[in-house]
């Protein structure tokens, strides 16, 4: 005869419990790692009011077993979690305002250093212009990254041409001497014209002869001067930048000029 098995017992298998305590665990770690993350606070208040509406183990929903109690955890309760966010989220705040501060005093004393520097070589290089006597062909201004030598493009080019006059070499031999004193410091030649257009088989347009002006007097200074040619640059900026109203003889007469930028140490990296 057969003999009957037994019955199995009543209720779910012991290892039910087991695997909820396993995700109840789980639960509570990635919601700990969800609070450790950066998030938007408005998008972690909708998930809060989820898990509220939809699992019932934060504050306003805790109904199963003892308010705001993981099941069976025995490790974790969420009720003080909004609030910890809230102040994990100030005290993140105010150490990014004081990061800010700090970087932004760091600027300050950097362009204040850098503007320091960039005075006192446009002093020195006022002493020397005035020394070989061509202050009247020579402007001399500064920022915080470079000082800028200004001179009339009409003394060094003629009318729609790019190469230098003969009258222009003894100014430019004059400012390559002040120049090689900074042989360490970025040269910037820039070539500018008005807003005339010009009409040339050579040169389609201004932005081509500004370019190719600019570029006639750093070759120049390439050549005659002991500045590194790596560190010295041009460009043609045609009338893009006029400093003087085109719409006078005068003011176009000042627009049309070739400027050479002297970068200070602090604005002088190749990279």
């Amino acid at each position: 005869m057969a003999k009957r098995k037994e019955d199995p017992p009543k209720g779910s298998p012991a290892w039910m419990n087991t695997f909820a305590d396993l995700m109840n665990l789980l639960l509570c770690f990635f919601v700990m790692l969800f609070a450790m993350s950066s998030v938007d606070e408005d998008k972690f208040e909708q998930v809060v009011a989820s898990f509220q509406r939809t699992f019932s183990i934060l504050p306003s929903g805790g109904a199963s077993i003892g308010d705001g109690d993981l099941i069976s955890s025995g490790v974790s309760q969420l009720e003080m979690f909004g609030i910890y966010y809230e102040q994990m989220l100030e005290e993140l705040s105010e150490e990014n305002s004081e990061q800010t501060e700090e970087e932004k005093d760091i600027t300050e004393a950097y362009e204040e250093q850098a503007l320091t520097e960039s005075e006192t070589m446009a002093e020195q290089i006022e002493q020397a212009i005035e020394q070989y006597g061509i202050q009247d062909q020579v402007e001399v201004d500064f920022n915080a990254e470079y000082v800028v030598l200004n001179m009339n493009g009409a003394l060094l080019f003629d009318s729609g041409k790019a190469d230098l006059r003969q009258e222009a070499y003894p100014l430019i031999d004059k400012l390559g001497k002040i120049i090689a004193v900074y042989d360490q410091n970025i040269i910037e030649v820039e070539g500018h014209t008005d807003n005339v257009p010009i009409h040339s088989s050579k040169y389609e347009d201004n932005n081509v002869l500004s370019m190719y002006r600019a570029l006639t007097v750093a070759d120049y200074l390439r050549d005659t001067t002991t500045v590194n040619p790596a560190y010295v640059k041009s460009s043609g900026r045609g009338d893009y930048v006029p400093i003087a109203d085109n719409s006078t003889p005068e003011g176009r007469a000042r627009n049309r000029r070739v400027e050479i930028k002297i970068y200070n140490s602090y604005n002088s990296d190749l990279n």
